[in-house]
């Protein structure tokens, strides 16, 4: 069996050996092509990985004789299948970060340009005619798109060597769902931006609350669970224990992500200061911060209404904005919540009769998600 550093080699290797077919691929078409798989390739560096990691020890912890009759050969076989399953949700998630920072317009991503920026750096080097903006928007939507077509194909491929073909159909509805809840929740969060100041103050936590299940809970980390899990035959206990690990952690992953992008460190995050205030993200640290503004003092809540509607702030404002996000007590409590939730995924773990070492494995995972920086 793998070890963690072996998977993550794998899962590169595969991602690196696909990008480098579809330039050749792509060169024998045009080699004006080639930007295309480049800037794909170097989005497919590193990374945490942990939607690869997930599915991955999901696999392990779910071997059992009751449900995964194998011979060694063929758990090697289908240990090499998992790593292509991982390298296919990572592609995935990739594609999601491209249409994501285009909606946001976020500049960066792990500290480099984002994708729309970099194909609009490539028109104004190139000296193009027309606008260089809505190339890169041009460029980025086709590249998420393609992206989102590889992670399938990869994902097919690996299933080609499922051990059945109820596991194989298993994994199929696993990754579908998974695909159909993600931009659920994408267009929940671009709505919430945009319709955010006419609805009711009081409900936009549970709406930041639906977005973060949607958009992130379960494709982060529930969906590779869950799919990981599938590929071992496990049975609907397991997969719905996988559910109650696996979507309080998600959330607690997301909202320590809403507390980076506004309190992080620009060196460790990749991101500017405060970037998720100009990006006027509505996240329950936000929704949390506008219901008590509003009790405390209306006239505050609407200048930082304001504020989170401008999408142009200055270092002032936005120091001014995480000190009212502070003295409000939101970050407190949204502090509070990612402990609740992480106890509650941890004890859905303790209680699974899961193999040892993978369950261990799933356990040190949790908590790097719950206490990561970046």
């Amino acid at each position: 069996m793998k070890s963690t550093e072996n998977l993550l080699n794998q899962v590169q290797e595969n991602l690196d050996a696909f990008c480098r077919k579809q330039r050749v691929d792509f060169e024998a078409i045009s080699a004006d092509l080639l930007p295309v798989v480049d800037y794909t390739h170097s989005l497919l560096q590193g990374g945490k990985r942990f939607r690869a990691l997930f599915c991955y020890w999901a696999w392990r912890s779910s071997l059992t004789d009751a449900n995964y009759h194998q011979s060694e050969s063929e758990i090697s076989e289908s240990e090499d299948a998992i790593a292509g399953i991982a390298a296919s949700l990572e592609m995935f998630h990739a594609a999601a970060l491209v249409h994501d920072d285009l909606l946001d317009q976020s500049d960066t991503r792990r500290g480099a340009p984002a994708i729309h920026k970099r194909f609009e750096s490539l028109h104004k080097n190139k000296n193009w005619a027309g606008s260089p903006e809505r190339f890169g928007v041009a460029g980025s939507v086709l590249v998420g798109d393609l992206m989102l077509g590889w992670s399938s194909e990869i994902f097919g491929n690996a299933l080609l060597h499922s051990p059945s073909r109820e596991i194989e159909a298993s994994c199929r509805d696993e990754f579908s769902l998974m695909r159909v809840e993600v931009m659920a929740g994408q267009y929940l969060d671009v709505l919430e931006e945009n319709a955010a100041p006419s609805r009711p103050v009081n409900e936009a936590v549970g709406r930041a609350e639906k977005v973060i299940l949607y958009k992130t809970a379960k494709y982060s980390i529930e969906a590779p669970l869950r799919i990981g899990a599938s590929f071992a035959g496990a049975d609907q206990s397991t997969l719905g224990m996988f559910s109650k690990f696996g979507i309080p952690l998600g959330i607690a992953f997301q909202l320590r992500d809403d507390v980076l992008g506004v309190f992080g460190d620009p060196s460790i995050t990749g991101k500017p200061a405060g970037d998720d205030l100009r990006e006027g993200k509505r996240t329950v640290l936000i929704g949390l911060t506008m219901e008590a503004l509003t009790i405390k003092s209306p006239s505050m809540a609407k200048s930082f209404e304001e504020l989170l509607t401008s999408r142009d702030l200055d270092p002032g404002q936005i120091a001014f904005m995480q000190k009212l996000i502070k003295d409000s007590g939101a970050l407190e409590k949204t502090e509070r919540m990612i402990v609740e939730l992480a106890d509650r995924s941890l004890d859905s773990l303790e209680a699974a009769s899961l193999e040892p070492t993978a369950k261990a494995a799933l356990k040190s995972l949790a908590l790097k998600v719950i206490n990561r920086d970046a």
